[in-house]
């Protein structure tokens, strides 16, 4: 186990939940002030941002499903998954923990809840996480130029999602995103969805991934 990486997956997915699931609480708390296109915005930039300011030393997956595909891909050490996944848990449950200390008033926290039915919201998380994690693997191990613009490239993607499908599923394309908030606010119902859907979506891409970018002998 890299205690540096653990380090950064922690402190990276500790900011993108505080500030990913703070932007919505605020929001409410405010009466719409941010208002649902700005907290898109707000998503995208602080993901271009911590994938900048973390990704050369764990990578910045900050996102479970996104760790298992790596694996599945093998661009990431199955050693290395257990010790991700749990500092991205403990990250997450610990913004939600504050978050809920700071405004212990608010009902969600945040949590993703579907807003027609569950298929709905579970087809669309994993077409999201798929596409998501289309663009993740062709910028982050495509060509060094690609590489230089992973930041702003999946940064881009997760804005536009969330732009589009937020209103409807919560646009979570990450396990402990859907997670945390749901098991500090205790709304447990719909999580499943969020957990497989996400998961399976992310897995899927690799591959179409392979197929796409394997050179023939």
């Amino acid at each position: 186990m890299n205690l540096k990486k653990c380090i950064a997956e922690f402190l990276g997915t500790f900011i993108l939940i505080f500030c990913a699931t703070g932007a919505i609480i605020i929001n409410q708390e405010s009466q719409g002030v941010i208002g649902h296109a700005g907290i898109a915005i707000a998503v995208g930039l602080l993901v271009m941002v911590l994938i900048y300011s973390f990704g050369n030393i764990s990578g910045a997956h900050f996102n479970p499903a996104v760790s298992i595909a790596f694996v599945i891909a093998k661009k990431f050490s199955v050693k290395e998954l257990v010790p991700y996944i749990i500092s991205q848990t403990i990250g997450a449950v610990s913004a939600s923990l504050l978050l809920k200390f700071l405004f212990p008033n608010n009902q969600l926290l945040g949590a993703t809840i579907p807003i027609g039915s569950e298929m709905q919201s579970f087809i669309l998380e994993y077409i999201l996480t798929f596409i998501l994690m289309l663009v993740i693997m062709n910028v982050a191990h495509g060509s060094k130029e690609q590489g230089m613009f992973a930041g702003l490239a999946i940064g881009a993607t997760i804005l536009m999602e969330a732009m589009f499908a937020g209103p409807i599923s919560g646009a979570s394309m990450n396990p402990v995103r859907s997670f945390a908030p749901a098991l500090v606010s205790g709304h447990l119902e719909h999580l499943w969805i969020y957990l497989t859907a996400t998961t399976l979506g992310a897995v899927s891409a690799i591959p179409i991934w392979i197929f796409l970018t394997e050179k023939k002998s």
